[in-house]
C-alpha cells in the first residue's frame, strides 16, 4: 500500500514547501491509499494554487517526479486491496505503469497539465502493431518450405481446425503423408461444428485409404458421430456396415444416431441386434434405446409401453439406479406426462447431479406443476452448495415462476443471471423476457426484448408478441407480428398462433381472419392449432354459425383443441345445440377428459336443464372421473401460497369473513351473485356459499391482509375466471384502493378502481 506502515505523531509539522498532512492511523491507511491512486489522476499541477484549497492531503512522495532516474523505484506502483480483488482481465485494466526518465519530457502547448505529474509512458497514435498469435506462429511452419516436418503440420491441422480455418485444414490434409489420430479426429469434430458435410466425406474417404486407422473404432465412432451431426444417416449406416471393428461404442454411436434422427424403430432394432451377436448394454445403450422408445412410431405399441419395458430391462441388468439412465428416465416419464413415475426414479437415485436436478425441475414445469418445479429447486440448492444452476435449470426454473407468477423468485433468479454472466445467453434472456410478461410486467419484458437487440431470434419475437395477447393487446401484438416481418423473420408455426391467438383475446375478428389468409404467404401450413385459434376468434365473437362452417371445411381432422375451442364460445353465448355437438366429438377423442362433462353440465344448469346435469353426473361417477380441482396461487414475500376450493388453511375462515362483508357491500349497491356455475341442485343460499370458497376470491382475500397498502396482488389460478368472482374482484379492486392482476388460463384481468383491463371480454 501507498500509506506508510508505521505509526507518526498525531500532528506533524508542515514542510517548507507544502501542507500538513494527515497522521497515517492503522484506520485511515486505506483510505490515504485510495486517495494516492485517485491523486494521480488529479488534472491539477504540484504547484498549481487550487491544491492549496485542500491543506490535510499531499501527494505522496512515490508519485513525486524524480528529478533524477531511481533505480529502485517499482515498475507497477501498488493498487489498493479493492482494487487487487478484481479479476484478471480488470486488473490489467487498472493497474497503473510507471516508468522512469532520466529527464522531464518538457510539455507543448496543447498537453494536459497533469500529464508530467503521472509520468505516463508516451505511446504514439495510430493503429497498434497486431500481436504474433498462436496461429500465426503456426502458419510460419506451413509447408511453403519442404522443411516442415509431420509433426509440426499435425499441429498446424489441428490448430486451424480449432479456430475455424477448415478450409486450409483440408488442403493441408491432402499433403500429409500419415495424420494421426488425433488429426482425423480433430477434422471431424470441426466439420461437425461447422456443418461441412463436404469435408467430412473427404475425411472419410482419406480413412479408407489409411492402412493404419483404416479399422479403428475410436475414428469410425467419431465418423458415425459426425455424420449424425450432419444429420447425413445413410452415410452413417454405410460407415457402421463397412467398420471392420464393432466395439460397444461403436454399436452405441450408430444408435445414439438412429434416435437423433427419430428412427425410433431402427434403433430399437439395433439394440436387439447388440444383444444378439453378444455385445454387452451399457448405461449409454439404455439411455439412447429409451430416447428411441419415444420417437417409436409403432401405433400398435404405445410409447409409456415401451418406456416402462426398458425401465424394467434396465433394472434387471443393474442399471436401474444409474445416473445417465435414471435422468433419461424422468426426461422420457415428462414428455409422456407420468409424472409419478417420474417421481419414483427421481426418489430412488443414489446420487443425483445437476443434470438429474434439471431434469426433474423440467419434469414438474412442462407438466403443468410449477409449485412442485420452484420447491424441488429450492430443495437442489439447499441440498449441495456445489450444485451451481446451469443456463438450462435456470430457464427450467423461469417457466416455473412464470407458471404461478411468482414475480418476486424471478427478480431474485433475474439477479443471479446477471451475476453468473447468463445474460449473454439468449435462451435465457428469452426465458426471462417470458416471465416477467407473465407474470403482468409488460414493461419489463419490453425492455429486456430491446435489450436483446440484433440477437433477436423467432422466439424473442413469439415470447413479446404471445406476452401482448394475453394482456388484451391485440393491436400491439399485430404492430410486433409487422415489426418482425420488416426485420426480416420468418414467422414460425407458434408465431401465427400467437397473433391468432391475441386478435380473439382482443376480439379482432376481420384482422385475424386475414392473418389466417397469409399463412400460405410465408410458407405454413395451417395446423389444427391455428383452426382452433380461429374458432375462439369467431365464438368469442358470437359468430358461431361461421365457427361451425369452420370446422366442417377442414382439410384435416378436427383436434379436441379445435372442438374445445368452439364448446368453451358455447358456454358463453349458451349455445345447447352446438355445445352437444362438440361433445359428442370429444367423449369420443377424450374420453377420461372430465373438463368436457363439467362444461357441458355447466351450460345445461345455466340453461336451467337439470335433468341433464343430473345425467351427467351419473357418467362422471360411472367412468370414474374426477373434476380437476380449482387452484390459485399468490406470492407473498418471495414464498408462494396455493389455495383451492376445498382448502383447509387456517386463515379460511378469517378469509370467508373479509369476503362475506365485501359481498354485504355490494349486495347494498345492487349485487346478485351469479349462482349459475354450480352445478349442485340446492338452495341459493348454499349456492351462495360455495361461491365464497371459490380458491381466487380466497387468494384475493389472503393477499389483502398480508401484503402492504399500495402494493399489487398478483394471482394466478387454473382454470377460467369465473363470472362471480370477476365481478366481485372489481369491485374489491375498487373498495380498497388496490391493483389486483389475476392470470386464468386463457389470460390476463388487471382489476383496477372497478374496471377489468378485458373489458369483460372474455
Amino acid at each position: 500500500m501507498l500509506a506508510h506502515s508505521q505509526a507518526q505523531p498525531r500532528r506533524q509539522a508542515a514542510p517548507e514547501n507544502g501542507p500538513a498532512t494527515l497522521p497515517s492511523h492503522p484506520k485511515s491507511r486505506k483510505k490515504s491509499a485510495i486517495f494516492s491512486v485517485s491523486a494521480r489522476r488529479c488534472p491539477f499541477s504540484p504547484a498549481s494554487p487550487l491544491l492549496s484549497t485542500f491543506p490535510t492531503f499531499q501527494l505522496p512522495s512515490e508519485l513525486r517526479r524524480p528529478t533524477q532516474p531511481n533505480p529502485t523505484q517499482p515498475k507497477y506502483l501498488p493498487l489498493p486491496r479493492r482494487l487487487t480483488a478484481t479479476p484478471l482481465l480488470a486488473f490489467r485494466r487498472l493497474r497503473l505503469r510507471v516508468r522512469p526518465r532520466a529527464a522531464p519530457i518538457p510539455m507543448s502547448a496543447t498537453a494536459s497539465p497533469h500529464t508530467s505529474l503521472l509520468h505516463l509512458p508516451h505511446r504514439p497514435f495510430g493503429p497498434r502493431r497486431p500481436r504474433l498469435t498462436r496461429l500465426r506462429c503456426l502458419a510460419s511452419l506451413a509447408p511453403a518450405s519442404s522443411g516442415a516436418s509431420p509433426e509440426n503440420e499435425d499441429h498446424l491441422i489441428q490448430t486451424l481446425c480449432a479456430h475455424g480455418r477448415l478450409a486450409r485444414a483440408a488442403a493441408l490434409l491432402q499433403g500429409l503423408p500419415a495424420p494421426t489420430q488425433r488429426t482425423y479426429e480433430s477434422l471431424l469434430l470441426a466439420a461437425a461444428r461447422a456443418g461441412d458435410t463436404a469435408l467430412a466425406a473427404a475425411v472419410h474417404r482419406r480413412l479408407e485409404a489409411d492402412p493404419v486407422f483404416r479399422s479403428d473404432p475410436f475414428l469410425s465412432t467419431r465418423l458415425i458421430d459426425a455424420y449424425a451431426a450432419l444429420r447425413a444417416l445413410p452415410a452413417a449406416r454405410q460407415v457402421f456396415d463397412e467398420a471392420p471393428v464393432k466395439n460397444i461404442f461403436v454399436w452405441n454411436a450408430m444408435l445414439k444416431a438412429l434416435a437423433l434422427a427419430d428412427h425410433g424403430e431402427e434403433a430399437l432394432a439395433c439394440l436387439s441386434d447388440m444383444g444378439r451377436v453378444g455385445v454387452p448394454v451399457d448405461s449409454y445403450s439404455y439411455a439412447h434405446g429409451l430416447k428411441a422408445c419415444i420417437a417409436a412410431s409403432a401405433s400398435h405399441v404405445p410409447a409409456s409401453a415401451r418406456v416402462r419395458e426398458m425401465h424394467a430391462h434396465a433394472i434387471r441388468r443393474g442399471y436401474g439406479s444409474h445416473t445417465h439412465v435414471a435422468t433419461t428416465l424422468i426426461d422420457c416419464y415428462a414428455k409422456l406426462g407420468m409424472v409419478s413415475y417420474a417421481e419414483r426414479v427421481f426418489a430412488s437415485m443414489p446420487d443425483r447431479n445437476l443434470v438429474s436436478w434439471s431434469a426433474m425441475i423440467g419434469c414438474y414445469a412442462k407438466n403443468e406443476r410449477p409449485g412442485d418445479a420452484i420447491q424441488i429447486f429450492q430443495e437442489m440448492m439447499a441440498s449441495d452448495a456445489d450444485l451451481v444452476p446451469n443456463s438450462i435449470t435456470i430457464v427450467s426454473v423461469l417457466h416455473a415462476c412464470a407458471g404461478v407468477n411468482a414475480l418476486g423468485q424471478g427478480k431474485v433468479l433475474h439477479a443471479y443471471i446477471l451475476r453468473r454472466g447468463f445474460d449473454s445467453l439468449v435462451s435465457v434472456l428469452n426465458a426471462l423476457m417470458a416471465m416477467y410478461m407473465k407474470c403482468g410486467c409488460l414493461e419489463i419484458g419490453r425492455y429486456i426484448f430491446n435489450w436483446i437487440g440484433r440477437r433477436r431470434n423467432v422466439v424473442s419475437w413469439n415470447s413479446l408478441i404471445s406476452g401482448y395477447g394475453m394482456h388484451g393487446f391485440g393491436s400491439e401484438s399485430i404492430q410486433v407480428f409487422e415489426e418482425m416481418i420488416q426485420e426480416g423473420i420468418s414467422p414460425s408455426i407458434i408465431t401465427f398462433i400467437s397473433v391468432l391467438g391475441a386478435c380473439s383475446h382482443a376480439g379482432l375478428v376481420e384482422q385475424g381472419k386475414k392473418l389466417f389468409e397469409s399463412m400460405v404467404e410465408y410458407n405454413v401450413t395451417p395446423r389444427a392449432e391455428h383452426y382452433a385459434c380461429m374458432v375462439d376468434l369467431l365464438g368469442r365473437a358470437g359468430r358461431l354459425d361461421e365457427a361451425v362452417e369452420l370446422i366442417q371445411s377442414m382439410r384435416i381432422q378436427p383436434s379436441p383443441q379445435v372442438w374445445g375451442s368452439l364448446l368453451g364460445a358455447c358456454r358463453i353465448h349458451g349455445h345447447v345445440e352446438y355445445a352437444e355437438m362438440a361433445c359428442s366429438h370429444l367423449f369420443d377423442l377424450e374420453p377420461r377428459n372430465a373438463g368436457n362433462y363439467v362444461l357441458l353440465a355447466d351450460i345445461y344448469a345455466r340453461a336451467k336443464l337439470q335433468n341433464q346435469v343430473d345425467v351427467l353426473k351419473e357418467l362422471l361417477e360411472e367412468h370414474a372421473l374426477e373434476k380437476v380441482p380449482g387452484c390459485s396461487w399468490i406470492e407473498v414475500k418471495k414464498k408462494l401460497y396455493s389455495f383451492a376450493s376445498v382448502d383447509k388453511n387456517p386463515q379460511v375462515e378469517e378469509l370467508q369473513a373479509l369476503i362475506g362483508e365485501f359481498v354485504t357491500q355490494m349486495k347494498n349497491e345492487g349485487y346478485v351473485p351469479d349462482t349459475g356455475s354450480v352445478l349442485y341442485d340446492i338452495e341459493e343460499e348454499e349456492k351462495e356459499r360455495i361461491l365464497l370458497g371459490h380458491s381466487e376470491k380466497l387468494a384475493v382475500a389472503f393477499g389483502l391482509i398480508n401484503t402492504g397498502s399500495g402494493e399489487v396482488i398478483r394471482i394466478t389460478k387454473n382454470l377460467r375466471l369465473c363470472e362471480d368472482c370477476h365481478s366481485v374482484t372489481k369491485f374489491i379492486s375498487k373498495f380498497t384502493n388496490r391493483e389486483i392482476v389475476v392470470r386464468d388460463v386463457n389470460r390476463f384481468h388487471h382489476f383496477r378502481d372497478g374496471v377489468c383491463s378485458c373489458r369483460d371480454y372474455w
